[in-house]
């Protein structure tokens, strides 16, 4: 592929994981008029973001996976269509019963285009040139994380719009991706025998869920300590182990295990899954700030929360440059560690009436720190697997940091609520029966139509707990600081996963294991451990044997 080609694929992949991303955000300030409108329960409320957190979380491993086996254009064309269809029905929605099921559509096709990004973009460019191009695409991930639910306010306040194109706005820039990989992405169709761990799949599915639920629920629909949280905490942990002991036997795994044997892999992961703690956990809560402790609309909401996001663009695009430019990766990561870690002490030192000035730089520190780990992290990690592992480690990175993202805000929302509850219980004792708590009830107050002296007691419960939440994630930014040095700096490869596979294949061969003709299957006690088959012209670095 050109220069020219390169730039085309990844506007595509941008696009591509622009709409991924925004499908879960885009409606967080839209749910009330949406749920208002379709007559929905406060529990479908709360469906309507998981069923797509769910659905995403769960099925990026298998995307990974299947990356692995078939032809990763095809792939990444079929999760842009699941999302479309997904979001169309979504739009045309007349019961919330539709909406809970188009979310889940519209969380599988998320789910493939967020781990095989990552995934295509290291098939066509070396882990030596990538980090210029990651940056993009970390800055695109958090700009959507946060700037979604500016959009989705603006659509819902803009009288001739509404709702519905909350999820219509996606499906132009879906379609403009997938025209623009049909016409530019050129990779090759590696032709290996397939089998399929349908059995590990289901369990590494059903037990992710199984906690992403009580996770999501638990604390508000039940108690952490409850017989619905036992039930579910202790189902997805059996579930699970059942899986790794499936996945340990089986010969085509959807996990391969013995990736975790790799300490850059382990550690990846680990701190991929506390840096998605502080990125959901920084978008979804300052915007709650704003809106309740400091009275703004959902429209300036989103813009107060441009420090964070322009930090983070400007920070990914400035590492991502420096990486390929000298090869040099490791001081970024630690500096970006250190400097969320700080970003969100000083976050934990806000209230109501602190200054935006202050908030804007607080916010600004937290998204240069997020910015120069997130892409990063995953460099790293594709840097030092064999290629035939790329789609897995890829999509287990991704997995742990959709699945701390999810973990994070069910657990800092936690302790959100019960701090605003204990704030304006105290409240209402010193003031003798006021009526700050009956006011905030047991949702989101709208301090715009609470009394003056109520809606001082709330706003001032919101900045506390705020406060309160931010020091609760500085631990997990630490911990994340700390993995991040124990990882080994090795120099970035100059080929991409495609060359990579040719290579690993080719000296196996050589090695003993005899060549592998284009599409054929190996000959009993010819077959080469955990490779793919690879064309001879391929290995040979001819143009033949390539597909659209």
């Amino acid at each position: 592929m050109s220069r020219r080609q390169v730039l085309q694929t990844v506007s595509g992949l941008v696009v591509g994981l622009f709409v991924a991303i925004l499908a879960g955000t885009v409606v967080s300030n839209a749910l009330p008029r949406i749920t208002a409108e379709l007559g929905a329960s406060q529990s479908s409320y709360t469906w309507v973001i998981t069923a797509e957190l769910l659905a995403m979380t769960a099925t990026v491993p298998l995307w990974g996976k299947l990356a692995d086996l078939y032809n990763k254009k095809l792939l990444v064309q079929l999760s842009l269509v699941l999302y479309i269809v997904g979001s169309l029905v979504a739009g045309f929605s007349q019961d919330v019963g539709t909406l809970i099921f188009s979310r889940v559509v519209q969380g599988v096709g998320a789910g493939g285009l967020t781990a095989l990004t990552q995934v295509v973009m290291a098939a066509v460019i070396p882990p030596r040139q990538l980090g210029r191009y990651s940056g993009i695409f970390g800055a695109v991930f958090t700009g959507a994380t946060v700037a979604g639910p500016l959009i989705g306010g603006v659509l819902v306040d803009t009288p001739w719009l509404g709702w519905r194109w909350c999820f219509f706005i996606g499906v132009p820039f879906a379609l403009l991706a997938i025209a623009l990989l049909q016409r530019t992405l050129d990779l090759p169709t590696i032709r290996r025998e397939v089998r399929i761990d349908y059995l590990g799949a289901f369990l590494i599915t059903a037990g992710v869920s199984a906690l992403l639920i009580w996770v999501s629920l638990a604390g508000n629909r039940f108690d952490w300590m409850s017989w619905q949280s036992t039930a579910l905490a202790g189902g997805g942990v059996v579930l699970l182990g059942a899986a790794l002991r499936v996945e340990a036997r089986a010969a085509e795994p959807v996990i391969p295990l013995r990736i975790f044997r790799n300490r850059t892999v382990s550690l990846t992961t680990a701190a991929s899954l506390l840096v998605g703690v502080a990125l959901f956990g920084g978008s979804v809560f300052l915007s709650q700030f704003f809106q309740v402790a400091m009275g703004a609309s959902p429209t300036a909401a989103g813009l107060m929360s441009l420090p964070f996001i322009l930090g983070s663009l400007a920070s990914s695009t400035v590492a991502g440059q420096l990486v390929s430019a000298t090869g040099r990766w490791k001081r970024y990561l630690v500096a970006g560690a250190a400097l969320m870690t700080v970003g969100l002490a000083l976050l934990a030192t806000i209230g109501a009436d602190t200054s935006f000035g202050l908030l804007s730089l607080y916010m600004a520190l937290l998204g240069i720190g997020v910015g120069m780990l997130m892409q990063n992290l995953v460099l790293v990690a594709q840097n030092d697997v064999p290629a035939a592992d790329l789609g897995s480690t890829t999509s287990l990175v991704s997995f742990f940091r959709s699945m701390g993202g999810t973990m994070g805000t069910s657990v800092l929302g936690a302790v959100l609520a019960h701090r605003v509850t204990s704030e304006l219980a105290a409240d209402r004792t010193q003031e003798g029966g006021a009526s700050g708590g009956e006011a905030a009830g047991h949702g989101v107050p709208d301090v715009t139509a609470l009394p003056a002296s109520v809606r001082e007691s709330v706003e001032n419960a919101y900045g506390v707990a705020t406060a309160d939440l931010f020091l609760w994630a500085t631990p997990f930014a630490l911990l994340a600081l700390i993995a991040v040095l124990f990882i080994q700096e090795k120099p970035l490869k100059t080929s991409n996963s495609t060359q990579r596979l040719a290579e690993e294949a080719a000296a196996a061969a050589g090695s003993g294991g005899g060549a592998l003709s284009t599409g054929s299957t190996p000959a009993p006690g010819s077959a080469l451990p955990d490779q793919p088959a690879v064309p001879s012209a391929l290995a040979a670095g001819s143009g033949r044997g390539t597909s659209r």
